[in-house]
């Protein structure tokens, strides 16, 4: 933590008009630095001016902290004393510049830089069929591109994602909301929630089927082609592969569930969840705004009573009224008859009530002993943990019987029933009408898609919960 002493020091600006001027360097392919240099540099980036005998002492203390490296220059030397005394010259070091870097994002973050990456999936899923197409050529390079591509914009989308609801989470939960900024922002918010959720539910499927196409297609020779074109020189080739292999292993499960829910679908119904937040929120928002009265007013109103109280004791007596911090008796001490003395009686008129020795000579209440051991009930923590495993392998279960038989001329039990209406839900979400017509559309869950298309007739399905009629529509479960 020594590296981001110069964010909190007494001299933090300086300190940090000097890593900048190093940053400046740096994008100039400038890596040594001289005193001399940085303060020409502060001066053509218009930072705060600093003479080279004041930079001197500020290169120093960073590198006690270890933001920047060390190194002796002898070709600066005009005399022999010089030489002797031996400019110094720094540069940033490897741990140094991420701790500067580190400072600098939390210095221009904004608000609106949150944001869900929706135009990332159909990049995703170009560069999946690229990616297949490259392995069936054994292109070694393009391979290499297409997956660092595929990495990094899964990488972003994911950071983004955490950040937009890391923000909407704490505009949920805060207890001073502007009306004014929030219903400016509502219908943009939702909107973009929604038209994620909906891109995400209509691109899931095919990204998994273009995972499956690459699979097809040799990952094994893949991830080799990849590793032996990877240019990180201090990793061997097997050290290269395994990384590789992990980060397939990481794409493909955002989007294919291997055992359980994907991450794709964890965030769908993480959307899901957060546009039901908003519209609490909106709620919250449109009754305060109907009624008239807030927390804020409440208190803008008592502020106007102080003001206009006549006299001091007007304002005492207005003070107890509304925080009534004069009813605590006997130090948080009750009477021992509750019936003869009751907690309500203000200590004036109350008799007194014996304390301990400890309390009155320490103002604290006399240790009973050592705190009894937390008890972890784990007995209970597994089973609830087998239920949820269980009910998690039922419905992996279900929606595999459901695939395999269908949706019609039988019988749906309660699971197949829950896994179809989940599919229905997903793929009613993703359809749009284009030209007035209503396109076919899929939704997947488990590993199972349904695909539902427009039928000249109604059909029905039977389940156990009775009868499921679908108005001109037909289901298809792989």
């Amino acid at each position: 933590m020594r590296l981001f002493s110069f964010a909190t020091a007494e001299k933090r600006t300086d300190y940090l008009g000097v890593l900048r001027a190093f940053d400046d360097a740096r994008a100039n392919y400038v890596v040594l630095l001289h005193a001399g240099d940085v303060a020409q540099i502060l001066d053509r980036i218009g930072q705060r001016a600093l003479t080279a005998a004041e930079i001197t002492p500020l290169l120093d203390q960073l590198h006690e902290w270890g933001v920047l490296e060390r190194s002796y220059d002898g070709s600066r030397a005009a005399t022999l004393a010089e030489y002797r005394n031996r400019h110094f010259v720094y540069q940033f070091s490897r741990l140094g510049y991420q701790a500067f870097r580190a400072v600098e994002d939390v210095l221009a973050a904004r608000l609106d830089d949150a944001a869900l990456s929706r135009l990332a999936l159909p990049d995703l899923l170009a560069d999946l069929h690229e990616l297949a197409d490259a392995n069936r050529a054994a292109d070694g390079d393009l391979i290499y591109r297409k997956l660092r591509r595929l990495d990094d914009t899964l990488s972003d989308m994911a950071t983004r994602a955490a950040r937009f609801y890391l923000t909407l989470g704490d505009l949920v939960r805060t207890t001073e909301i502007t009306p004014e900024a929030f219903l400016a922002h509502k219908d943009a918010l939702l909107t973009h929630m929604r038209e994620f959720s909906s891109d995400l539910a209509r691109y899931a499927p095919k990204l998994a089927a273009a995972i499956a196409a690459v699979e097809e297609t040799g990952v094994p020779r893949l991830l080799a082609r990849a590793a032996a074109s990877d240019e990180r020189v201090f990793l061997t080739l097997e050290e290269r592969e395994a990384d590789w292999t992990s980060r397939w292993a990481g794409l493909t499960q955002w989007f294919v569930a291997a055992d359980g829910v994907s991450e794709s679908e964890r965030l769908r119904e993480g959307t899901m969840s957060a546009i039901a937040a908003v519209l609490s929120l909106l709620r919250r928002v449109t009754e305060t705004r109907r009624g008239g009265v807030s927390r804020e007013s409440q208190l803008r109103h008592l502020a106007g009573w102080f003001a206009a109280a006549p006299t001091e004791d007007a304002a005492h007596a207005l003070f107890q009224a509304v925080f009534d911090l004069g009813r605590p008796r006997h130090l948080s001490m009750v009477h021992p008859d509750a019936d003869i003395i009751p907690d309500s009686r203000s200590w004036w008129d109350a008799p007194p009530v014996e304390i301990s020795r400890t309390l009155a000579e320490t103002g604290r209440n006399a240790a009973v002993g050592a705190p009894s051991r937390v008890q972890r009930n784990d007995a209970s923590i597994r089973r609830l943990r087998d239920v949820q495993l269980a009910a998690q392998r039922a419905r992996a279960e279900a929606a595999r019987s459901l695939a395999a038989g269908g949706a019609y001329d039988r019988v749906l039990d309660e699971q197949e029933t829950e896994v179809l209406l989940g599919l229905l839900t997903a793929a009613l979400t993703a359809r749009v009408a284009v030209s007035g017509t209503v396109r076919g559309s899929t939704g997947s869950e488990n590993g199972v898609r349904l695909t539902l298309e427009p039928n000249d007739e109604s059909t029905t399905v039977q389940t156990v919960r009775g009868r499921l009629h679908l108005d001109r529509l037909r289901v298809s479960v792989q």
